[in-house]
């Protein structure tokens, strides 16, 4: 029985009647036959992205992972979760990490320590605050007074979320120190179970879990932050000024690729962009996905182009202001580029 070759693309030739100037022309041919289908991925440029956390909140994303976005840009894009606004920055200065999808707060914590290579923001994620007020108990008709008095699970000091969220309580005539028992020594991961195992008689998430609990019926969404504290740049692709000083190629691209996803998820219905998130949240129920996306997308939660607004960015020291934990504004244009953002929105025209 003869011995058969088989190559790439479905050619088959049997070695009985192969004449020599055809094996010959054959073993030429492979490597470019061969070349031409890996040519594509050898291409690409790698981009490590780490995100803060894993969250619908970011949906475009995951959007632009699983509808191909990046990869028509010729990117080939890492996703690690770095878990942590204080992990995350870490990971980018050490250049384990070439972008970070984090708070655009953490920029401006670096830029106080006196950083030679700043961290630049160039492409917003995410316009508003992504959690939500739970009460233990239904609230027929809440009034934000309610709360004086009571104890409050808050989230971790100097993070975004507990900024929000103490801005917000402030703006309704709440200190959130004197006039609340305010709990805020349980790490973010644990804030859910704190509050389903008994603790707090309010408290302050992120989604899915507020759903899930809402769900299972040990708690009810009254309120968002992220509307009562108005629009702000809270999660914001960034890297080193280095690294974009040096790969501005590269950093278009994906500024493309995101700019295409925030417009495919503005324009989709809520059940095709919770279909396109399934394999980022595979522990998660269909249905739970769903309402999410539709709770985040019916606040308007999710940023419709990569702009990082200079309104928003002052909104953003406001809060951390109100918080005590700016030490002195820090500079738009320092720590601020809108020109990837900007050629993205041109080209999608």
């Amino acid at each position: 029985m003869g011995i058969r070759l088989i190559i790439q693309g479905g050619l088959t030739v049997n070695r009985k009647t192969l004449s020599l100037f055809t094996l010959i022309a054959v073993l030429v041919t492979l490597p470019v036959a061969l070349g031409a289908c890996s040519g594509s991925a050898e291409n690409e440029t790698k981009v490590r992205i780490g995100e803060v956390t894993r969250s619908i909140f970011y949906a475009p994303q995951y959007v632009a992972l699983s509808q191909g976005f990046f990869k028509e840009e010729g990117l080939d894009v890492e996703l690690t979760t770095t878990a942590g606004g204080d992990k995350t920055m870490t990971a980018l200065l050490s250049n384990a990490i070439d972008v970070a999808l984090v708070g655009s707060e953490t920029s401006i914590y670096v830029h106080q320590q006196g950083s030679d290579d700043p961290v630049v923001n160039f492409a917003q994620v995410t316009q508003t605050d992504g959690t939500f007020l739970v009460s233990r108990k239904p609230v027929a008709k809440f009034d934000w007074s309610m709360l004086k008095g009571s104890t409050f699970l808050g989230q971790r000091k100097g993070g975004m979320p507990q900024m929000a969220g103490e801005f917000t309580l402030k703006k309704k005539g709440i200190d959130p120190h004197k006039d609340l028992n305010l709990i805020q020594n349980v790490d973010f991961a644990n804030i859910p179970a704190a509050f389903s195992s008994g603790t707090g008689e309010y408290v302050q998430l992120f989604e899915p879990q507020a759903t899930m609990i809402e769900r299972e019926g040990k708690g009810h969404v009254i309120a968002s932050f992220g509307v009562e504290s108005g629009k702000l740049p809270y999660t914001v692709f960034m890297a080193k000024k280095s690294y974009m000083d040096r790969n501005q190629a590269t950093i278009q691209k994906f500024t493309n690729a995101v700019h295409r996803a925030q417009k495919w998820v503005n324009d989709k219905p809520v059940d095709e962009i919770a279909a396109a998130l399934t394999p980022y949240f595979a522990d998660t129920d269909k249905e739970v996905v769903k309402a999410v996306v539709k709770r985040y997308k019916d606040q308007q939660s999710f940023a419709t182009d990569p702009i990082v607004d200079e309104q928003e960015w002052n909104n953003l020291q406001d809060v951390m202001q109100a918080a005590g934990e700016l030490k002195q504004r820090a500079d738009y244009k320092a720590l601020v580029d809108t020109s990837y953002a900007r050629k993205a929105i041109e080209a999608a025209k």
